[in-house]
């Protein structure tokens, strides 16, 4: 569901705390993330290889890379653990009405 600047990604009920869910999204793969009752959003492909984020495992606020073991910092997308070296792409949320929402769905055309 979209408004005119806001895009619904996924249900609040449908991201267990302290874990990681996959979406897709007008073609884009997103990982979400539930740190605690607070929620993140991040692109679903680590930018070091060819593996998903969502596949990973989260320990509090950092993710880790199923493919080389690289971490990132979920809160803000900066790597935590090599070999990743750049950080990760990051989207604004807010939760509204129990529904995760991308408050500015022209962050998804960005490269």
């Amino acid at each position: 569901m979209t408004t005119s600047n806001q895009l619904v990604l996924a249900s609040v009920a449908n991201v267990p705390i302290d874990d990681v869910i996959a979406i897709r999204i007008e073609g884009h793969d997103l990982a979400v993330y539930n740190v605690d009752g607070t929620f993140y959003v991040s692109d679903d492909r680590c930018n070091h290889g060819n593996a998903k984020l969502s596949e990973g495992f989260l320990d509090g606020d950092v993710i880790e890379c199923p493919l080389h073991g690289g971490c990132f910092k979920v809160t803000n997308g900066e790597p935590c653990a090599s070999p990743v070296t750049q950080p990760m792409k990051m989207y604004s949320v807010k939760v509204e009405g129990g529904e995760i929402i991308l408050t500015d769905p022209s962050e998804l055309d960005v490269s």
